[in-house]
């Protein structure tokens, strides 16, 4: 079965850092777009970012602009999302997803399939 595996999730303090790793051993990350989403209880998946299969196209979502980073480390087939000054309202499971089709990518969820199981994020203030 096709699928993504997310790690890197925890429990940190307002201001503090994570790194969300990405990988998956079925296919080449490098082929297609892949995107971060998070999904708080009660709230709909969001896109969070997204980076182009061929790496040289980013999405942010407004609200992590300048605090979070995505980036593909191709030797080790994994998308990385690291996340600077963390606050509480960026709590949820982060999930990473391979878009369905090829092309730059919205950042939308509709647009991505084979989800991960998530890791969870927790931001205490």
């Amino acid at each position: 079965q096709l699928q993504l595996v997310e790690s890197g999730g925890g429990l940190v303090r307002t201001g503090g850092s994570l790194r969300l790793s990405c990988t998956t051993d079925k296919f080449s990350l490098d082929e297609f777009a892949i995107g971060w989403f998070r999904q708080a209880p009660g709230k709909e998946r969001e896109g969070v970012s997204c980076i182009n299969e061929k790496g040289d196209s980013t999405r942010y979502a407004d609200s992590v602009k300048g605090r979070f980073t995505i980036s593909r480390d191709d030797a080790k087939n994994t998308v990385y999302l690291q996340m600077n000054n963390l606050k509480p309202e960026d709590t949820g499971v982060y999930y990473c997803g391979r878009q369905r089709v090829t092309y730059d990518p919205l950042c939308y969820a509709f647009e991505f399939h084979y989800w991960g199981q998530g890791t969870e994020v927790t931001v205490s203030s």
